[in-house]
């Protein structure tokens, strides 16, 4: 996924969840933040950031934030984002095992819930997968979720109920973040997410985590990563 329009920019303060005050050339402006997880160990006051200007004039913000500096680390928090980087990767034959997928489809209506992505096999088997963009890190170990998330948990049971119907099934975490190796659930911030997790990978609900290539103006599907669910 490549960006187009990208500036540099200082974050200031976040006064709600969809909007932040940040420096652009010296100016303050309020734009629009493409997540509305809580990113508090990114979202620093001082924090380097890139935004997206756009050109829509009946836009209330002109700029987006999609992405910040931790340290020397780019992490690229656009929730937007992962559905578009996973499908792309699934449709290039870039993850492993799913290479003969013959059809590809966004967002498809199961029981109560829809799943991001729908596909059918060379050999006639059909699956679901649910992707969840990944920004929490700590000691090098990326995190899911950063804030209590109930609609996570049902897309779980959900998953694991149409395996039990025959369907093939899986959870994609994406990590929006560069070089990192490992990936656990967080059980601090959502044990009932992290068991569910644990509930759904027993009834045969595979899980694929993949970091990613950041830069300024680009978001990529990079190496698989290994995960476990433990409870560090």
């Amino acid at each position: 996924m490549k960006y187009a329009d990208i500036v540099e920019g200082i974050f200031l303060k976040r006064p709600n969840r969809f909007i932040a005050e940040v420096l652009i050339d010296g100016k303050e402006h309020s734009v629009h933040v493409k997540n509305t997880g809580r990113c508090r160990e990114i979202l620093i006051e001082g924090t380097r950031i890139y935004l997206q200007e756009s050109d829509n004039p009946k836009r209330k913000t002109r700029f987006s934030l999609i992405s910040a500096y931790k340290g020397d680390m780019l992490i690229n928090i656009d929730s937007q984002v992962p559905n578009r980087v996973v499908y792309d990767a699934f449709k290039d034959k870039k993850i492993e095992g799913y290479e003969d997928i013959l059809l590809l489809k966004k967002e498809r209506t199961y029981g109560n819930s829809r799943f991001d992505l729908y596909y059918e096999r060379e050999d006639g088997r059909k699956g679901f997968v649910e992707v969840k963009g990944v920004t929490l890190e700590k000691n090098g170990i990326s995190m899911f979720p950063d804030a209590p998330t109930e609609r996570g948990r049902k897309h779980l049971l959900e998953l694991k109920s149409a395996k039990e119907e025959g369907y093939e099934c899986s959870v994609f975490f994406l990590i929006q973040i560069e070089d990192i190796l490992e990936f656990i659930p967080n059980y601090e911030m959502d044990i009932k997410f992290a068991e569910a997790l644990k509930t759904a990978e027993k009834a045969g609900v595979n899980i694929l985590v993949y970091n990613s290539k950041v830069s300024s103006d680009e978001i990529k599907i990079d190496k698989k990563v290994e995960y476990s669910l433990n409870d560090y």
